[in-house]
């Protein structure tokens, strides 16, 4: 009996490190299947509630993943996974997660097969450079100024969405929103942040347009008779407020001679009138105040002498908007009034306040920095479809980034993730044992993506990847499936094309995950 426990502690020990494994395989596989059903143009769509009762309508891979309570550690890697490719190419993020979902459920088997967890990893990591390789030759290299190729994309990443049936507007939206802020012929990147997009509910999402200056949400400030249109408009962006000083901490003042209340209110009239008076000095006519919680941002006697000296009040500008307004404008924020001078004041052809499907809102026409940035005013007729419309549109704005990163599209509609397969099958017959078997599997996996569209759109899946296995054979490097015929097309005649970096990100992430999850034998917890 003596001699009989260490070995049973040994068996148990090397028990571990595989249950730990098909745990975490398993807790990855139950996120990827969440959202497996989300993929493609006829994917289904996923309602969420908050933890604060909001409701969310979305099929984006990264917003389902980021909402969800994911408790399992390498559940939360699949999560990781997908907003990691949301920052890289912005779309793939659901591609991206079932990717690796099938790499990992390729990987169980393989396991069971008694093959090293090692082997498997690194198998799968030069299968994944393979793969790349082969996107690659199949890509098709575009130039910037081919507007068609750029349109092209950004619908084939619009036909997933809810908003799919307004592509034909939100794609070229897209495409100019891009090209306005960029050099075509020097740009390897584009910043985001130069594009700002504005949700203003009201109207439908017919009524999007793409502003080339700058759009406010909040209204000029007209309860004192102050003005609602400025041309020649010199904009000030101040950060401090228009109304009395208040202590930092909690007190009360008690008054009780009317004299001395008296000099009190003339005191406070002083004040705000001086400020008043400095700002018009300066020569500015347009005024954009920061949202402050600790004082009001103006009061009546601040605005009636606004008012007096033709000055336009905006109140309540974000933090988050301060950047892209002095950037647009060229002014820059003033933080008190001792520096409050004609140098920091941004210029403008015109600031009027405007209309706009029965919701008022603040246009800065003719900026001083035109080219530099550009706004897309977003309607929607509720707030569900105004937040999907903005995700729909900052992923077609991903795909055009994509295209400025690495100027190559590919065919959509599985039809890489099958060329590749079939390449990584002729590629491991030249390889020996357990490699060899490796990237079999690896290319099986692959074929997830495929599958899935055909499941998504009510097809038999089997029939169709048989069909696209057989086309791709007699050479037919195109073929896809097309999910609105419902059959197997060459896929470049229909127009459906991504950009090479969201393919190419999509299978070195996944391909990464699924190494760092095998590569894990036990999991503690830290006390």
């Amino acid at each position: 009996m003596s001699q009989a426990k260490p070995s049973q502690v040994v068996f148990q020990d090397r028990e571990k490190p595989q249950e730990v494994r098909f745990s975490n395989i398993t807790a990855a596989r139950s996120v990827s299947d969440a959202i497996r059903t989300s993929l493609g143009p006829k994917g289904m769509d996923k309602m969420i509630q908050t933890g604060k009762g909001e409701v969310i309508l979305t099929n984006d891979g990264a917003t389902i993943l980021k909402h969800l309570s994911v408790l399992h550690p390498a559940a939360k890697m699949l999560v990781d996974l997908s907003s990691a490719q949301d920052v890289e190419a912005g779309d793939g993020t659901t591609s991206v997660v079932v990717l690796a979902g099938s790499m990992l459920s390729a990987s169980e088997k393989l396991l069971k097969m008694g093959i090293h967890p090692t082997i498997i990893a690194e198998s799968f990591q030069r299968a994944a450079a393979v793969t790349v390789e082969c996107l690659k030759s199949n890509s098709l290299s575009i130039e910037l100024d081919d507007r068609e190729s750029l349109l092209r994309a950004a619908t084939t990443s619009l036909s997933s969405k809810i908003v799919s049936q307004y592509s034909n507007l939100l794609a070229p939206i897209a495409v100019d929103a891009v090209l306005k802020v960029i050099d075509p012929k020097t740009a390897v990147n584009v910043d985001l942040k130069d594009i700002r997009v504005v949700k203003k509910l009201g109207g439908i999402i017919d009524d999007t347009e793409l502003i080339p200056g700058l759009v406010l949400t909040q209204t000029a400030i007209k309860s004192a008779g102050g003005p609602t249109r400025m041309e020649k408009a010199k904009i000030a962006m101040i950060q401090f407020q228009l109304s009395p000083p208040k202590p930092d901490m909690e007190n009360q003042v008690v008054v009780n001679d009317y004299r001395q209340m008296d000099k009190i209110l003339k005191e406070e009239r002083q004040y705000l009138l001086n400020i008043c008076k400095k700002i018009k000095k300066s020569g500015a006519n347009v005024l954009l105040i920061q949202k402050s919680i600790l004082r009001d941002a103006v009061n009546d006697l601040s605005l009636h002498f606004l008012a007096k000296l033709k000055i336009m009040a905006v109140k309540d500008i974000e933090r988050e908007e301060v950047e892209f307004i002095c950037k647009s404008t060229g002014c820059k924020p003033i933080a008190d009034i001792d520096s409050f001078t004609e140098d920091k004041l941004g210029h403008a052809d015109l600031v009027e306040e405007v209309s706009s499907a029965g919701e008022r809102i603040i246009k800065v026409s003719g900026v001083k920095n035109a080219g530099k940035t550009v706004s897309i005013l977003c309607r929607g007729a509720n707030q569900l479809t105004l937040e999907e419309a903005e995700r729909s549109l900052h992923d077609a704005l991903c795909v055009i980034r994509c295209l400025v990163k690495q100027r190559a599209l590919i065919a959509g509609g599985g039809s890489p993730e099958i060329e590749a397969a079939q390449h990584l099958r002729h590629y491991a017959q030249k390889l020996e044992g357990r490699e060899a078997i490796c990237f079999q599997a690896f290319a099986d996996a692959l074929e997830i993506i495929p599958v899935t569209l055909a499941e998504n759109a009510g097809l038999n899946s089997i029939q169709v990847l048989t069909e696209l296995r057989s086309r791709h054979a007699q050479g037919e490097k195109t073929a896809g499936i097309n999910v609105r015929k419902g059959t197997v097309t060459n896929i470049l005649e229909e127009n459906v094309l991504q950009p090479l970096l969201v393919n190419t990100s999509a299978i070195q992430l996944a391909a990464e995950t699924t190494k760092m999850i095998m590569k894990v034998d036990d999991i503690t917890l830290a006390r």
